[in-house]
């Protein structure tokens, strides 16, 4: 046995003793049988929001009283629509684009830019690409906060585009346990297992299991993916909260896709493609792990004052032997495509902290919130390629993807090694505050040092560098009265970067100004929550691929300055006894690149509703609903550099279904219909490449909770 899969196995034995030192397992969490909470956060609206958000600001603040927009993908709602990834929970979220460009890597987009803020726990995550590999599985999630715009006083740096904090699941201190069963299209199976207890009145765990297996609509490919979680919560004493969450999610794919088809002819004519067409080779596979351990000790300081410490060790693993096609084929033979395979292996290691204190103080007859605080995270990551050089099988010429069925000798993949190791480190220190200037008027006031250094070699190119910026971040809120209110936030960023330039040497540092406008009320005895904003933001030096780069050895170049401007409006909460929703819709307006305007949608409509039957106890229906406008791509120019060739995804919804019915107290069962229209499109044209979603698809499950 290796020796990582020896560390692997003694941290989770580890962690496992911890929880099962107690008794069985249990239930969700009720708020008035919870041990009483150091910090409380901001609460929100019921049903498909949740009441807590955490991820915007470390003040403490209601998401009325924040400066920024902010969405909450809740619990309910991933159950209903089975919103079983991360991918399906950001596909429902306003404002928010999911560039699907292969099986099991994909990028996300907010206000024009990718989103490279991730955080657990309102633990920041630093990232320099956007990109997921494999999927995040959501049965672990209670929540997923998403906070549009800059968010440099949480994460330190990152684009102005979105802050994604995946809110885990927390122990409970009444027993609960529930499990759902469920079966779809293309032999599709999933298991979920939740159990939670306390241990006694001061100390509780919870445990999470799921296994998922599934074939595609796609050619060969296949999936299975386990994911286990395990949590404690404990008072250690009257004043201090100790919490330990381990998490290990696997996922391995059979003949997934490395890059996708190709989109137009020799002739210059779109192809047109089942939607079930791979250029995957029946020997290829792309496995990913993630494994985290999160801990944190919370100290009662005094009634108003609080302290916090952090710490989480991150390692994510990849292991890969892929096929991509590359060329354009010609319209009569379908011919002139040629392959190309790759073994791609890939680990990283991130150890984070962050030590902070927050609370209240009084001044000039007013009371005011005040947080500040240190932070480090240091990342290393390897990677290394291998190709087929002399066997004849590393670069095949391709007969017709309409017949191919994925049989191709298999490559012999140890020429021309290669690769990253690369080390970052990064450290903050920030303050904020909100002043109360007046009863109605708060002022929020915030700056972050970040020094970030960067050490290490990328493909044969010492990577070298040494950057740091001060981040202001400032903001105003007032109130008209207890239900509306207006806000105004200004903040800069900053963004190292990873991507290489044409002669491989790391790209300089993204930096930007995003500014934010907006209204927020609660309506119908506050049970709605609304929303609206404008956002202006700029940005310079962001890395957009050089045309033509393999997805192995991508080549990048500086953009001059990219600009947005947009706005959003967004509705959510119970409308009536009966019906609970979501709604929103989204306008964004991009210059400076006008490949990224091309493939950004300009204007985006969500809707996520559920209706109680009141006639019928226990039943209800739902549709989550999601429309893009058109987007476009131009893929050849000619001499004088007008497009002569645009790859074209027309304007497109997409309909989910779902019924619901509760056969008895403890028992229900699930119907889905997912793309119900059938819709024919394309995931994306974030790449040259693309290729399909799914059709229309099922699923039926069956729940049962204690």
């Amino acid at each position: 046995m290796s020796s990582s899969k020896v560390l692997r196995l003694s941290k989770l034995s580890l962690i496992t003793s911890l929880i099962l030192s107690g008794h069985a397992f249990a239930k969700n969490d009720k708020s008035e049988q919870q041990i009483e909470k150091i910090a409380v956060y901001g609460q929100h609206h019921k049903n498909y929001i949740t009441e807590e958000a955490q991820s915007a600001t470390k003040l403490g603040l209601t998401i009325k009283e924040t400066p920024q927009s902010i969405s909450v993908v809740s619990r309910a709602l991933m159950d209903d629509f089975s919103l079983d990834d991360i991918n399906a929970v950001l596909e429902s979220t306003p404002g928010v684009t999911v560039e699907q460009i292969e099986t099991d890597r994909t990028y996300f987009k907010a206000r024009g830019f990718d989103i490279t803020n991730f955080q657990v726990n309102g633990l920041g995550i630093p990232q320099s690409s956007g990109s997921i590999q494999g999927s995040l599985d959501t049965s672990i999630y209670d929540r997923v906060e998403i906070v549009r715009g800059a968010n440099g006083l949480m994460t330190g740096t990152g684009n102005p585009s979105a802050t994604v904090n995946m809110v885990l699941k927390k122990p409970t201190y009444t027993t609960q346990a529930n499990a759902s069963v469920s079966y779809g299209s293309w032999n599709k199976k999933r298991l979920d297992l939740d159990v939670s207890t306390p241990i006694n009145e001061e100390h509780a765990v919870r445990a999470v299991f799921t296994k998922q297996k599934a074939d595609s609509y796609l050619d060969r490919y296949e999936t299975d993916k386990t994911v286990i979680y395990l949590a404690y919560e404990g008072k250690l004493t009257d004043n201090t909260l100790l919490s330990v969450n381990y998490v290990n999610q696997q996922k391995d794919a059979d003949s997934p896709l490395w890059g996708a088809l190709p989109l137009y002819y020799t002739d210059g004519t779109p192809t047109d493609y089942d939607e079930s067409t791979s250029t995957a080779a029946d020997w290829s596979y792309w496995d990913n792990s993630a494994e985290q351990v999160y801990v944190t000790l919370e100290q009662n300081l005094s009634a108003t004052w609080v302290a916090k410490a952090r710490y989480a060790h991150v390692e994510n693993e990849q292991d890969s032997e892929l096929f991509y096609v590359y060329g354009t084929p010609d319209k009569d033979t379908e011919l002139g495509l040629t392959g190309y395979a790759s073994r791609y292996d890939y680990s990283d290691k991130h150890d984070l902290f962050d030590l902070y204190a927050s609370g209240k103080f009084d001044l000039f007859g007013q009371e005011h919130d005040l947080s500040l605080g240190v932070s480090q995270a240091k990342m290393d990551y390897t990677e290394q390629s291998l190709y087929d050089y002399t066997t004849g099988n590393g670069f095949p010429a391709m007969p017709s993807l309409k017949t191919w069925d994925g049989v191709i000798p298999q490559a012999t993949l140890t020429d021309s090694v290669n690769g990253s190791n690369i080390t970052n480190e990064q450290k903050s220190a920030y303050i904020s505050t909100r002043i109360k200037l007046s009863e109605p008027l708060s002022l929020l006031a915030g700056v972050r040092y970040t020094d970030w250094k960067t050490t290490g070699t990328a493909y044969g190119v010492a990577q070298t560098q040494s950057d740091s910026q001060l981040i202001p971040y400032i903001g105003t809120v007032y109130d008209f009265n207890e239900s509306l209110s207006a806000y105004a936030s200004y903040t800069e960023t900053f963004v190292p970067q990873k991507e290489l330039d044409i002669n491989a040497n790391q790209l300089a540092p993204i930096t930007g100004k995003s500014s934010e406008l907006g209204v927020k009320a609660q309506l119908l005895d506050e049970q709605v929550f609304v929303t609206l904003a404008y956002f202006d933001t700029k940005q310079d030096g962001l890395a957009i691929a050089i045309p033509n780069s393999l997805p192995d050895d991508t080549r990048y170049y500086a953009a001059d300055g990219i600009n947005s401007n947009g706005f959003e409006v967004e509705l959510s909460g119970k409308f009536t006894d009966d019906l609970s929703a979501s709604i929103s819709f989204s306008n964004l307006s991009i210059d400076g690149d006008d490949t990224v305007k091309d493939y950004t949608p300009e204007n985006q409509l969500k809707v996520a509703a559920i209706y109680q039957v009141p006639f019928i106890d226990g039943l209800s229906f739902g549709a989550n609903y999601r429309w893009q406008d058109s987007t476009s791509r131009v893929q050849v120019k000619d001499t004088n550099k007008i497009a002569s060739v645009t790859t074209k995804q027309n304007a497109y919804g997409l309909l989910d279904l779902m019924a619901t019915y509760k056969l008895s107290e403890n028992i229900g069962v699930t119907f889905n219909i997912n793309n119900t229209t059938g819709e024919k499109y394309l995931h994306s044209l974030y790449w040259a490449q693309g290729y399909y979603g799914a059709p229309r698809n099922y699923a039926l499950s069956v729940n049962w909770q204690l």
